[in-house]
């Protein structure tokens, strides 16, 4: 069993609160009555008048009350067991988080197009694991292969350019660091894909691809970015401070290296992506992952569990209704049965 909103528990405070009131008037209604007239007389005076009624009334009010509660907090009750199995591709994404990445010659600019192109391609993945690794002037390792895409994602938006103090753009070191992600021996497809804007400031990357090709990984690469390319903004909270410059004081205007990123692919078993239409960039991420054949990860058993706060939502109905009916006077057939031995006049 579950609770969906646990924390409706705390109206059931309210019930202490309603009993309290309620002995607290009663013992100020009898010392009010008692300044008025004898307890004898006040008994013929109202000789139906019920002794246990009130109380009655208040502990069914109180029923309500704790029935009203545990249907708002609806308790899931678990019915059956389901063995799921979980088969996918291992994927793995590089994602380049140099300075280069600023610019905004793709809306709103590369890093961001980037972060949403690997977001949509994980809301479209069913049983693969992911992960993820940063890189500049150098790698880093940013989520570990896992199955938790909503953390996955959580990591992938913190993602930004000063995230790595060194700049440049470490192909090379990133793909290095994607053979040890991949720690299944049995799973055969393995893939990874290079995010960039193609602006390789190593160059030496095929040893790199051909340890990574020897491992069984592919190299894909998805280019952000267009061949007119575009400034590289500086910004502090949000407001430009300068265009980035080089040596001569010249702005540098960045362009997308497709050439590079064709080469990469080439060299990785893989394929080139153009990263302009998200859409059609997730397209062909399902295409060549479902071509792939599929591992099966885990087993998972879990509980379906249903719903139960109709009973309870029901049952406070019920009691409510009682309540309003219940009243103050002696009901008539308990009288007679005289269970009590009472003296009648």
């Amino acid at each position: 069993m579950n609770y969906e909103q646990p924390i409706y528990f705390y109206i059931l405070l309210a019930i202490p609160v309603v009993l309290l009131l309620f002995f607290a008037v009663q013992i100020w209604r009898r010392s009010t009555q008692k300044k008025f007239a004898d307890s004898k007389l006040l008994e013929r005076l109202s000789p139906s008048k019920s002794r246990g009624k009130g109380l009655l009334k208040v502990l069914v009010l109180c029923l309500a009350i704790a029935c009203l509660t545990i249907a708002m907090v609806n308790p899931k009750i678990g019915t059956k067991l389901e063995t799921v199995k979980r088969e996918g591709v291992d994927v793995v994404f590089a994602l380049d988080v140099s300075k280069s990445m600023l610019a905004e010659d793709i809306a709103p600019n590369r890093i961001e197009k980037s972060k949403q192109l690997i977001t949509q391609i994980i809301n479209e993945l069913g049983g693969d694991r992911v992960g993820i690794i940063g890189y500049a002037g150098s790698a880093f390792p940013q989520v570990p292969i896992t199955t938790d895409f909503a953390s996955t994602k959580l990591f992938l938006n913190a993602m930004d350019t000063d995230m790595v103090s060194s700049q440049g753009t470490a192909i090379s070191e990133a793909v290095q660091m994607s053979t040890t992600y991949f720690d299944d021996v049995e799973q055969k497809n393995r893939v990874l894909f290079i995010i960039s804007d193609g602006e390789d400031h190593e160059g030496n990357f095929e040893a790199a691809i051909e340890a990574a090709t020897d491992n069984g990984i592919k190299v894909y690469t998805i280019g952000v970015g267009t061949e007119k390319g575009g400034q590289i903004p500086i910004k502090r909270n949000g407001v430009l401070q300068f265009y980035k410059r080089d040596q001569n004081n010249e702005i540098v205007i960045t362009r997308l290296g497709e050439p590079t990123l064709q080469a990469i692919a080439d060299e990785g078993n893989g394929k080139y992506i153009n990263g302009a239409n998200t859409q059609a960039v997730v397209d062909e991420v399902k295409n060549i992952l479902n071509g792939m054949d599929k591992k099966e990860f885990e087993a998972k058993q879990f509980t379906d569990f249903k719903d139960q706060f109709q009973w309870f939502l029901a049952g406070a109905l019920f009691l409510l209704i009682l309540d309003v009916f219940l009243l103050d006077r002696k009901t008539k057939w308990i009288n007679k049965l005289n269970l009590f031995n009472e003296k009648r006049a």
